[in-house]
C-alpha cells in the first residue's frame, strides 16, 4: 500500500479513502444529520458547527433554535432580499450558488478540464443525454461549495427547462486534493442534472447544471417543481415539458457541500463572454453575458 501511495503522488489521506466505504459512510452521516436535536441543544450544537466552518448565522432565515437539526440548518434558506439577481442583459447568466469558481474554459473535443492535466468527458458527465455533443465549442465552469456556504441552488438564466436526470456513482470528496489527483472525478461521482434552453434575453443559449455529490454528500436534490410529480430515477433521466424558469428560482439543494458544473452551449455560445472566471461569488452575481 505504501509503495502504491508513493508512486501515485496522491496525498496519504486521499489514498486511504480508497478503502473507506464512502457510500455506507455517507448514508450514516446523512442519517445522523437528519436527526432531530432537542431544543436545548440546538443553539450550542449548530452554533459550534457554524463557528467551526464559518457559516454566516446572521444571514439565516430563522434563529438557530428553530432548526430541527444539522441537515435542516445546512439546507437553510436566507433572509429575503439578501441575494438579489443582477439585471438581465443579453446572454446574462447569473451564479446559481454561493461558491468559489475553481475552473473555467472551453469545451474542446468533448472534454472539459477538472484540473491541470486532468480532463473529463462531457458526454459521460451528462450520461443520460444522447445529444451532449451539442455543448462542443461552448464553455464549462466549476463552482465549489464549502461547508460554510449557503447550499441551495438557483436558476441561472431565463428560459425553459427541458430535462432532469440523475447518475448514480461513487462519492469521492470534491476538495482541492481530489480535483487535483482523482481522474474523471465529476464523471465518477453521483450527480443530478438540470437542462434549460434560454428565452428572451438568453435566447441562443443552452445551459446544463450538474450537481455533483461527494463523500458524506449523497443528497443531490432537484426541486420538486421540475419533476412534475415524478420521482427522479436512481440512474436515469426524463424530459420536462418546457417549464419556464427565471433567474433566482429554486433549482435544487445540496445536503452538505459539493460542486456545481455549469455547461454553456447553444447557437450563441460563441458570443458568450465570461465576466467572472475565478474567486468567490454569490447567488445572483453575473458570470457572463454576450459580447
Amino acid at each position: 500500500m505504501v509503495v502504491w501511495w508513493l508512486m501515485s503522488g496522491w496525498p496519504l489521506s486521499l489514498h486511504l479513502l480508497r478503502f473507506y466505504p464512502k457510500k455506507a459512510g455517507s448514508a450514516v452521516v446523512g442519517w445522523a444529520a437528519n436527526g432531530t436535536l432537542p431544543v436545548a441543544l440546538r443553539e450550542p450544537v449548530l452554533g459550534r458547527f457554524a463557528r467551526r466552518y464559518g457559516a454566516n448565522v446572521a444571514e439565516a432565515e430563522k434563529p438557530l433554535k428553530d432548526y430541527t437539526g444539522l441537515q435542516d440548518f445546512f439546507t437553510r434558506r436566507l433572509k429575503p432580499g439578501l441575494r438579489p439577481q443582477e439585471a438581465l442583459v443579453p446572454g446574462a447568466l447569473n451564479s446559481p450558488v454561493d461558491a468559489r469558481i475553481i475552473a473555467y474554459g472551453e469545451i474542446t473535443a468533448g472534454l472539459a478540464i477538472q484540473a491541470k492535466g486532468l480532463p473529463y468527458r462531457v458526454a459521460e458527465l451528462l450520461k443520460h443525454d444522447p445529444q451532449a455533443a451539442r455543448f462542443e465549442g461552448g464553455h464549462f465552469m466549476t463552482l465549489y461549495l464549502a461547508p460554510k456556504d449557503y447550499h441551495r441552488i438557483h436558476v441561472p438564466l431565463q428560459g425553459s427547462v427541458s430535462a432532469v436526470g440523475r447518475v448514480d456513482g461513487e462519492l469521492w470528496p470534491v476538495n482541492d486534493a481530489s480535483t487535483t489527483h482523482v481522474p474523471r472525478l465529476y464523471e465518477r461521482n453521483r450527480r443530478a442534472t438540470w437542462v434549460a434552453t434560454g428565452t428572451g434575453p438568453d435566447e441562443g443559449l443552452e445551459v446544463a447544471a450538474v450537481l455533483v455529490g461527494a463523500t458524506h454528500v449523497g443528497g443531490v436534490v432537484i426541486a420538486e417543481r421540475w419533476l412534475d410529480g415524478r420521482k427522479l430515477p436512481k440512474d436515469g433521466a426524463f424530459p420536462v415539458a418546457q417549464l419556464p424558469c427565471t433567474p433566482g428560482d429554486d433549482l435544487g439543494t445540496f445536503e452538505f457541500g459539493s460542486t456545481v458544473v455549469l455547461l454553456i452551449g447553444g447557437p450563441r455560445a460563441k458570443d458568450w463572454k465570461v465576466q467572472r472566471a475565478e474567486g468567490d461569488i454569490k447567488v445572483g452575481q453575473r458570470l457572463g453575458a454576450f459580447e
